[in-house]
């Protein structure tokens, strides 16, 4: 009788431990989707603020050229409120229009040489560069938090605990204009 009742709390014990361990790590792996998309948000943020400088810039030097500024204050204005919606559609699909909007300012600087000689311009290019690496990264960063979440609900024994709780399954961070997916074609 003492040994099976042993038996019996090591049991309730062993299954105490992996459920309170499951629950623990499906919320670090649900904290960590949250702060990998926060981390594309501020990259999608610096970006945000970034253009208008590049565009001022741009501005002197074509100022015949407002179909482009039009396009790209547009953008704007949808990447700053898909980016408060907190949703990953709405910014992968702002995303898509920022990134069309910088390459219509690209595209008119190659027709301006002078543009592309001022060290004003060239800063704010160098600096869209790198927000450009960093919002890349963190998308990355996102989709491999999405895809360690989306694997700690779907294993044993954390399936039953991510059943039981009402975690799902999250989407990736995808854009969905198979154009934005192409790398763009640069010719002098």
């Amino acid at each position: 009788m003492v040994i099976v009742l042993v038996l019996l709390v090591v049991v309730v014990l062993f299954v105490l431990w992996l459920f309170i361990g499951g629950r623990n790590t499906l919320v670090r792996l649900s904290n960590g989707v949250d702060n990998a998309f926060a981390q594309i948000s501020t990259q999608l943020q610096r970006r945000y603020d970034l253009i208008p400088n590049l565009v001022e810039t741009v501005k002197g030097y074509a100022k015949h050229e407002d179909s482009v500024f039009t396009k790209v204050t547009e953008a704007r204005a949808a990447a700053g409120k898909a980016i408060q919606s907190g949703s990953a559609e709405d910014v992968a699909k702002a995303q898509e229009a920022m990134g069309q909007a910088r390459l219509a300012i690209n595209a008119t600087a190659e027709a301006y040489p002078d543009l592309k000689a001022n060290q004003n311009f060239l800063s704010l290019q160098e600096e869209l560069t790198s927000t450009e690496n960093k919002v890349s990264f963190a998308r990355q960063a996102f989709n491999d938090a999405v895809m360690s979440y989306n694997n700690g609900i779907q294993v044993f024994p954390t399936v039953l605990i991510a059943g039981l709780f009402g975690y799902t399954k999250k989407n990736m961070f995808e854009l969905e204009n198979e154009a934005a997916k192409e790398a763009p074609k640069v010719s002098f």
